[in-house]
């Protein structure tokens, strides 16, 4: 038996009666069949980012070796492998003055962020990943390999584009990339200590308001621990950060954002033109494993009294370490695509998302937290996010509406009917 991959994810357990390590679609074909064949179910390893929760039994395939990317430069297409992190595609993109729609974190994997939707740097002005999909190359529950386009299965391509993971195993994928090979970005850290944090969240807000789409932000906060690897200037120190991609001019981008140096004190500022290939610095996402829950929670709007007690409920007196992050939303994410896709909750402003180191932590006490979270932005609470629900996987209520879900329940009833890909996250064929 090949040995249980590790992976970004360390806080859930991952014991399958079967691993197979797949280099191709018929080792995945293969696994499938014979999953089928002694009814077990069948699970997905790719780079362990968004690991929904603990896997037992059942065989896992796992992915990392399906790692090739081909560029065509013409078409302004990637075909990328199962495998294949983010980092990957911009490196093969990049020389092409090209860009994927890819997220905060190079480490991820393309196409498990795509299943899901994927919200990325550029989102505002290019949409959610799916958005771009042009074919997708799937095993489905039958044990047939299946290449689908909106054109040959346009109900299938429909649900694999922000359905999860719940219609087959997808051995490959083909997206478009956008022009784009510079940006202006980074971050400007501000000290949230007091009634400061409550100032700063207030002006990104009206901030967020005046923006064009071809600029995609987020504001974090967090109480940085007072360890030597943490820069000196935030070390011990509770920051709240706001984070900026923005593909026109470095000129009009500091434009753009010179009213937000105004919001308090600044601790450290890396707003500058960069190369797209140092993207991943806008967010310096943590590159090593580790063990967290987390959940993403989709909003039709924010008030600046709701996000301070969101702060208030998250910060230096919280029971537990927790990162916020809110995602300003709207712009292309708003429209439906052409085809339309599975993605969910186009109508939402902001996203919303939690995450909490487990170490030393229980879930319960997180998701405790959480529930206030949830309580204090009440009716603004619209559904979940698919891809930034981590740990959750028994709680699927809201990650699709009604209608989508009743539409994906019917695929999985023709696609998996012995339900092989029914673990986290997975659609049930009686509503919801």
């Amino acid at each position: 038996m090949t040995a249980v991959p590790t992976g970004y994810q360390t806080g859930f357990a991952i014991r399958p009666d079967l691993v197979v390590e797949a280099a191709g679609a018929e080792d995945v074909r293969t696994a499938v069949a014979r999953a089928a064949r002694d009814g077990l179910r069948v699970g997905v390893h790719a780079t362990g980012h968004g690991l929904a929760g603990a896997v037992e039994g059942g065989v896992l395939i796992d992915t990392r070796r399906m790692d090739s990317v081909l560029v065509d430069p013409v078409r302004r297409t990637a075909r990328i492998g199962a495998g294949v992190t983010w980092g990957r595609v911009i490196e093969a993109a990049a020389p092409h003055g090209l860009a994927p729609l890819n997220g905060s974190s190079p480490g991820v994997g393309a196409v498990s962020y795509t299943l899901g939707g994927g919200l990325g740097l550029l989102a505002r002005e290019f949409g959610y990943a799916a958005d771009l999909v042009r074919s997708f190359d799937v095993v489905t529950g039958d044990g047939v390999l299946r290449r689908v386009t909106a054109e040959d299965e346009p109900e299938l391509f429909w649900g694999l584009r922000g359905g999860g993971h719940r219609l087959g195993v997808v051995t490959a994928m083909e997206t478009g990339l956008v022009p784009v090979a510079r940006l202006y970005g980074g971050s400007i850290a501000f000290d949230g200590d007091g009634e400061a944090g409550a100032q700063v969240l207030r002006r990104y807000l009206e901030w967020a308001r005046s923006v064009p789409a071809a600029l995609t932000s987020s504001v974090g906060a967090l109480v940085y621990p007072d360890l030597p690897q943490v820069p000196a200037e935030l070390r011990g120190r509770y920051v709240v950060s706001v984070r900026v991609a923005y593909t026109g001019s470095a000129v009009e981008g500091e434009r753009l954002v010179a009213p937000l140096r105004q919001a308090g004190p600044v601790l450290a500022d890396s707003l500058r033109e960069m190369p797209y290939t140092e993207s991943h610095t806008i967010h310096s996402d943590p590159p090593f494993p580790h063990a967290y829950y987390g959940d993403g929670l989709m909003l039709r709007g924010i008030d600046a009294e709701r996000a301070a007690r969101v702060l208030e409920l998250t910060g230096r007196k919280a029971p537990t370490m927790t990162v916020v992050q809110l995602n300003h939303l709207g712009g292309a994410l708003a429209a439906a695509p052409e085809p339309d896709s599975a993605v969910p909750h186009r109508d939402a402003g902001f996203l919303l998302r939690l995450l909490s180191p487990l170490d030393g932590t229980d879930v319960a006490s997180v998701r405790a937290l959480y529930e206030q979270v949830a309580a204090v932005l009440g009716p603004l609470v619209i559904g979940r996010s698919l891809n930034f629900s981590f740990g959750g996987g028994d709680r699927t209520e809201d990650l699709h509406g009604p209608r989508t879900h009743e539409r994906l329940a019917g695929l999985v009833s023709r696609y998996d009917p012995a339900s092989l890909f029914g673990g986290s996250y997975g659609i049930s064929r009686g509503g919801r």
